[in-house]
């Protein structure tokens, strides 16, 4: 049987999701190395697991409830991934205590919430098929977005103060971010399970 017009336009959404987070999961790490930020690397990580997110995607679709079930439960773990890299960085940040470079760190983060915008649209009118799948990139998507107005403003406060506080308390912030994230996929992806065995769903 030849996939639905549906199911091949979400397929297009999250490859071409996946080559942008990728693409610009180069850029943004290069600037992250090159100013020493921590809001950067951790939303150049963020933007490396975004990739690897929807490609887990693209080979879900088309998989019973049970095994997206799976799928989800597993992404809600990589959607932790890029917190506990930023947890890692802002430890050694606090340490060295020197604020980044703030314009590098604001045109990045202008470009990663151009980036991050152009996803979520691409994703917003799938987020409500396959489940758990399509709600990880979606959400992924949003809340990197809102990470970059964050940044931007990171960079503006550093110009102005030259301190290293405002992008280090950003890094945390998307830290947290993901984990809402990850919390909510759980969440759908445990009610799939219960759904693919029968069970009624939870109140």
């Amino acid at each position: 049987m030849s996939p639905s017009p549906e199911s091949s336009g979400l397929r297009r959404a999250v490859g071409l999701v996946a080559a942008l987070n990728l693409g610009y999961f180069g850029i943004e790490a290069a600037v992250a190395l090159a100013i020493g930020s921590v809001s950067l690397i951790a939303d150049s990580v963020d933007f490396l697991e975004d990739a690897a997110l929807n490609l887990l995607i693209l080979a879900g679709l088309g998989w019973s409830l049970a095994a997206r079930a799976r799928l989800g439960t597993v992404m809600a773990g990589i959607l932790l991934l890029p917190g506990l890299a930023t947890l890692w960085t802002a430890f050694h940040k606090i340490a060295d205590f020197a604020a980044p470079a703030p314009v590098p760190l604001t045109l990045a983060g202008l470009g990663a919430l151009a980036v991050n915008l152009t996803c979520a649209l691409i994703l917003a009118r799938h987020r409500g098929g396959s489940g758990s799948l399509t709600k990880a990139a979606f959400l992924s998507a949003r809340n990197d977005a809102y990470a970059n107005l964050a940044i931007i403003a990171a960079g503006l406060l550093t110009a102005a103060t030259l301190s290293p506080w405002p992008d280090i308390v950003v890094g945390l912030g998307i830290a947290a971010l993901n984990a809402d994230a990850a919390r909510e996929v759980w969440e759908a992806a445990r009610a799939e399970g219960r759904a693919a065995r029968g069970e009624a769903p939870e109140a």
